[in-house]
């Protein structure tokens, strides 16, 4: 599979500006303060399903010819992948399935409703329902939209870091949350091709390092089955797509735990007012974690999703009396 170019990513920008809007990318000077270095954080939880997923989404559905959209899409999804292609599907007026896993969470299961896509629940993780979703794409002769392993999709998410760059030329260092590598290859591309010395830093769950694991080995690894709240990166297996661009274009994939990601969804919520969901976070996490490497840098991440479930929010909450 061919992998995306620069010149790629400026066409997706030019193809998805008319249906969203540039986000904010704002300096949190009391987090840069805590932390040591100037942080700025672009806020993609203000896009219009709560994440940057539709701009993958939307550029690779705009590019789909009539017949194509006349067949319909299917995709698999933890959530926000699947709101995106929901709301894409809804601009070029084609049908949507998405598959989901059992324990999807249920407010993005009723967002994907709502947008007028038929949501299929099938087996306990995102790999059983990829798998389940091809098979519904192979009955009805649709075509199945991958969430990462696509160069459309990846050339869509690039859009994230190209606004960052055209905001703020003097970042030093990016760090992106990482799940199927779709947003963090496309980052590092644009990075590299605009500014070669800036540091990509990925953050994936510790409780699913399928990129650590697989960059590690020097191949692609699925790593076991695994519980983290943070939905949106639980992904067990890298595609091969973004496994290569990751593999040459990031400087360090490091993890975070389930309590380092709860802190960062308080941290935000306290000093930008913004709510973040888990995967969503990942990116401050990492960027805390990391904060005695990072002092005097001009820092960026993203604020990449904020669909958090309100029981999840309590648990955050609650647990800042034992921090």
């Amino acid at each position: 599979m061919d992998r995306p170019t620069f010149a790629d990513v400026l066409a997706a920008a030019r193809t998805i500006r008319p249906y969203i809007a540039k986000t904010a990318f704002y300096e949190s000077t009391s987090l840069g303060k805590m932390l040591g270095c100037r942080l700025d954080v672009k806020y993609e939880n203000h896009q219009p399903v709560g994440s940057f997923k539709v701009r993958g989404a939307l550029n690779r559905m705009l590019r789909a010819s009539h017949e194509e959209r006349g067949r319909g899409f299917v995709t698999a999804s933890q959530g926000n992948h699947g709101l995106g292609v929901c709301y894409a599907a809804q601009i070029v007026g084609a049908h949507a399935t998405v598959v989901v896993p059992e324990k999807a969470n249920p407010d993005k299961v009723e967002a994907m409703r709502n947008l007028g896509a038929e949501v299929v629940t099938h087996g306990q993780d995102f790999e059983a329902a990829v798998a389940r979703a091809w098979e519904i794409a192979a009955e009805g002769k649709a075509t199945y939209l991958h969430a990462a392993d696509d160069p459309l999709i990846v050339a869509g998410h690039a859009t994230v870091a190209l606004e960052m760059f055209e905001d703020e030329p003097s970042l030093d260092t990016i760090v992106f949350p990482v799940g199927a590598g779709g947003l963090i290859s496309g980052a590092a591309l644009v990075a590299k091709t605009l500014k070669p010395e800036v540091e990509v830093i990925g953050v994936q769950a510790e409780r699913t390092p399928a990129f650590v694991e697989s960059l590690k080995a020097g191949h692609i690894i699925e790593t076991p089955p695994a519980s983290t709240f943070a939905e949106g990166i639980a992904v067990r297996k890298p595609a091969q797509l973004t496994f290569e661009m990751v593999r040459d274009l990031v400087d360090e994939i490091i993890t975070v735990t389930e309590e380092e990601m709860r802190r960062a969804i308080i941290l935000l919520l306290e000093k930008t007012h913004n709510l973040a969901e888990g995967a969503g976070a990942a990116g401050l996490a990492g960027v805390v974690k990391l904060h005695e490497r990072l002092g005097g840098r001009t820092v960026g991440t993203v604020l990449s999703g904020g669909n958090l479930p309100w029981h999840v929010l309590n648990r955050a909450l609650n647990d800042i009396h034992s921090w």
